[in-house]
């Protein structure tokens, strides 16, 4: 665990050139029990990034986890943010859990069908995304949320790191299929366009009031409220992309594993996408 504050610098601290002089000096040194701390100082990184790197949950649940007191090292109970540990030797729990790092990474698309909660349990009976991941080669959590009600495109990962930088991502664009109850009018469209941010058109060319619509998931919610308002209930909604990742043909209550290509894109789209695409705010 990490070791009280001090005057000295530890290896964790120190620039590349500085921890290659350290390895020469600990090569020469005959104080061991120095070069052993820096090593060990090196492996070591905070208790929430190794937590949601376990899959366990993302890194800010993995924070309230902490403050709630249901985090131990080594037996000792542990409630304070800064603390770092080493993954790969401390003996870390979680709620009673023995928290062991997963071997891979692992990332994938589920089609969650209309009617099942976007957790891996549900208290109230319902079905829940648990249903539907039981051949998967490791655990893996849900991000960010889609409504009970709402289908798509829900992603699961390991990477406690990808899935704190998504659910961050506030102004991430994100593509629906809705279905409303009545036509909206080429006027109305501008209007709801102008006031939520976001992208609308006519899906198919048919007497069915289907839309394709873009925004972000700070302002879903927004947009909802609008045509419910306006005469506009939504009837069905499907969320068919998310950033880079697209939902395609996968059928309902399928998954598929991302390409490392979709992985690497969607890290590139979160550093650099939001700034190189018109604002949804």
């Amino acid at each position: 665990m990490q070791a009280p504050k001090d005057s000295s610098t530890t290896y964790g601290s120190l620039s590349t050139a500085n921890r290659r002089r350290s390895f020469l000096v600990c090569g020469k040194s005959a104080k061991l029990g120095v070069c052993s701390a820096l090593f060990r100082a090196a492996m070591e990184e905070r208790l929430q990034k190794i937590i949601s790197r376990a899959g366990f949950a993302s890194r800010r649940h993995a924070e309230e986890m902490i403050k709630s007191g249901l985090v131990t090292v080594n037996g000792r109970l542990v409630t304070e943010l800064g603390t770092k540990a080493d993954g790969s030797r401390d003996h870390i729990k979680v709620a009673g859990k023995l928290l062991r790092l997963p071997p891979q990474r692992l990332y994938f698309i589920l089609h969650k069908p209309a009617g099942v909660v976007s957790t891996l349990s549900d208290p109230e009976g319902r079905r829940s995304l648990r249903d539907f991941l039981e051949r998967l080669p490791g655990r893996v959590f849900p991000v960010g949320r889609l409504e009970y009600h709402a289908s798509g495109l829900v992603l699961l990962t390991n990477d406690g790191d990808l899935a704190n930088r998504l659910l961050q991502a506030h102004q991430l664009p994100q593509t629906y299929h809705i279905k409303l109850n009545t036509p909206v009018s080429p006027v109305e469209i501008e209007r709801l366009a102008h006031v939520t941010g976001a992208r609308i058109g006519r899906l198919r060319q048919t007497n069915s009031p289907w839309y394709e619509v873009t925004l972000s998931e700070a302002r879903r919610d927004r947009l909802r409220s609008r045509l419910f308002r306006a005469g506009h209930a939504v009837e069905k909604m499907k969320r068919v992309r998310m950033g880079n990742l697209e939902l395609g043909s996968l059928a309902p209550g399928q998954h598929r594993a991302l390409s490392p290509a979709e992985v690497s894109g969607l890290a590139r789209f979160l550093r650099l996408g939001t700034r190189s695409k018109p604002s949804l705010a």
